[in-house]
């Protein structure tokens, strides 16, 4: 069995953003990259997926993007896949998710890949929209919104999240493309030995342009952080005394209490 596992290196959501000079994405300077939080339960499942049957999946991990991204990559190395493939991009931000998934697609075709795992989507575009056109350029069956994942001779069955809490259970074949949502499993940190080990396993590297073969269907026109409205007001003292604060303050400038 082949595999492949999508993951894209995005900020730190803790840090603080800036808008870039074109004005169309973030400023990457002095941000902290760390590989998105959605892929990271890609990677454990495809891991496991691996340890349930033996060893028999060949796992191979993928990413788009400029060199920074190898960290990335050698991180899901160390949590156990089996060869890192680096598509160089220095453009990344300025591609769509139809050209994201057309050379995530361009590369699998080559390769023949039984299942492939995506996250949901980015921390940072959150378009949720590349694992599924990838399944539609291959003609792969697709799930989305993995909370549960078990195989059992060539059928998957996966567990989904929907709206109001509900859940549902699908059942698919190989070859097949599945996005995983946050909880689907606990990622393991990488040990030091196995840190070690990834050091050793195949890193291939090749341009956009081998894959890319897609127009842009869309294009981010503007980039830009929302606007300050206004601040909170914070009240102190006793428990009747803030009550009879709040209801001057609503009375005075609102419309809830006349």
């Amino acid at each position: 069995m082949k595999v492949l596992v999508c993951i894209k290196q995005v900020p730190d959501m803790e840090s603080r953003f800036k808008v870039n000079g074109a004005g169309i994405w973030y400023d990457e300077t002095d941000l902290a990259f760390r590989m998105s939080e959605y892929d990271e339960y890609a990677v454990e499942q495809s891991v496991q997926l691996k340890e349930q049957i033996g060893g028999q999946p060949d796992i191979t991990v993928l990413s788009i993007g400029p060199g920074r991204v190898v960290e990335a990559i050698k991180k899901a190395l160390a949590m156990g896949c089996d060869r890192g493939v680096h598509i160089l991009d220095n453009d990344y931000f300025q591609k769509d998710p139809w050209q994201i998934a057309s050379i995530i697609s361009g590369y699998a075709k080559n390769n023949n890949f039984d299942l492939i795992f995506t996250g949901l989507q980015s921390q940072d575009r959150g378009s949720a929209q590349v694992g599924v056109i990838v399944a539609e350029f291959l003609g792969y069956s697709c799930v989305t919104t993995l909370v549960g994942f078990a195989f059992s001779e060539g059928v998957i069955t996966a567990r989904r999240e929907l709206e109001g809490g509900r859940k549902s259970v699908v059942k698919l074949r190989l070859p097949a493309v599945v996005t995983c949502q946050l909880g689907l499993n606990t990622p393991r940190y990488p040990t030091l030995p196995n840190i070690m080990k990834a050091k050793k396993k195949e890193l291939l590297s090749h341009p956009v342009s081998d894959y890319l073969k897609e127009a842009a269907a869309s294009a981010t026109e503007k980039f830009y952080l929302p606007e300050k409205k206004g601040h909170g007001l914070l009240l102190e003292g006793e428990v009747n005394e803030m009550a009879d604060k709040l209801i001057g303050i609503l009375k005075e400038k609102t419309t809830v209490i006349r």
